[in-house]
Parts: C-alpha cells; sequence; structure tokens
C-alpha cells in the first residue's frame, strides 16, 4: 500500500494523488473541521536538470545533465512551455514516481525579438504595449520602444515582459 499523509502534513510544494492524478500543493491553508483529517496518498517526485535537445512534432526530447541518458515527453503535454524553449536550453523535470512527468522552466529566459512594429522616438507612455514575436515563436506584449533586435527577459510561466536582457 502506498505510503499516506494526513492534511494535518500538508506542505507547500508537496505533491499527493487524488481521483488517479497528481497534484501538487501551491498553497494550504488548513481549517480543522473537528471531525478528523482525510487521509491521500503520497507521491513521491524528484527535479532533476535536463537539457532541452530538439522537438520532432510528436515528442519532445531531453537528455539528463548528470546521467547523459536521453528521454522524451509528449508534445501535446508541453504547449505552454515549448515557445519558451532553446536548443541546448537547461531547464528541470519533474519526476513522479520515477518517471518524468513535466517541465519546471526557470523564471526568466532571454530571447531575442525578430517581429514587432517598429517605435517611434519619444513613445514613453507608460502601460501601453505591442505585440513582439520571439525568437522561439512566442509572442508577448512589450512597451513601444522595444524593437527587433532587442533581447528581452521574459517570465515563461506567465507569459510576460520583464526588462530588456
Amino acid at each position: 500500500m502506498a505510503e499516506t499523509v494526513d492534511t494535518n502534513s500538508f506542505k507547500n510544494g508537496m505533491h499527493i494523488e487524488l481521483d488517479n492524478k497528481v497534484w501538487r500543493i501551491v498553497e494550504f491553508q488548513h481549517v480543522k473541521p473537528g471531525k478528523g483529517g482525510a487521509k491521500f496518498p503520497r507521491v513521491h517526485t524528484e527535479t532533476k536538470n535536463v537539457q532541452y535537445l530538439y522537438d520532432d512534432g510528436s515528442e519532445v526530447h531531453f537528455m539528463d545533465a548528470e546521467t547523459y541518458e536521453q528521454f522524451a515527453l509528449p508534445h501535446a503535454e508541453l504547449t505552454d512551455e515549448l515557445p519558451y524553449m532553446q536548443p541546448n536550453a537547461s531547464v528541470q523535470v519533474l519526476s513522479v514516481n520515477g518517471k518524468p512527468s513535466s517541465l519546471q522552466l526557470p523564471a526568466s529566459v532571454e530571447l531575442e525579438v525578430v517581429e514587432t512594429e517598429p517605435g517611434v522616438k519619444g513613445d514613453t507612455v507608460s502601460n501601453v504595449t505591442k505585440p513582439a514575436k520571439l525568437e522561439t515563436g512566442a509572442v508577448v506584449n512589450v512597451p513601444l520602444f522595444v524593437n527587433v533586435g532587442d533581447r528581452l527577459k521574459v517570465d515563461p510561466r506567465e507569459g510576460r515582459y520583464i526588462s530588456r536582457a
């Protein structure tokens, strides 16, 4: 039988299994109803540094940075992350019960602008943005002063502009 964990022992970042799916506890606030705590199967997770190799359209290929073993994850499961990844980039893979499950991108990535409307001298109005296409295909809203060729810091988790790199 799998290890179970009481709701009193929940911690942010812990993984549990519910309805045959793995869930990560992002924020936990415990309120005791007085009837005793429920128990959930605890899921063992591990995070490893890996290198993104390539995307063949059906699978995305990676290499473990320590063992040099290669593995793949389904392309369909990584559609949110792929627009912010360049070949050879380092990312972290989350393994659930020993099996690669999902990616954790860094808090920011640096990418070059390949397409956007030209900035006009004097465009300094705050909170006005325009779309910019990045070298990986991602599109983010950027301030008016950003031009083609600029390198930007982008938050891949929210798909938003942070600053010029």
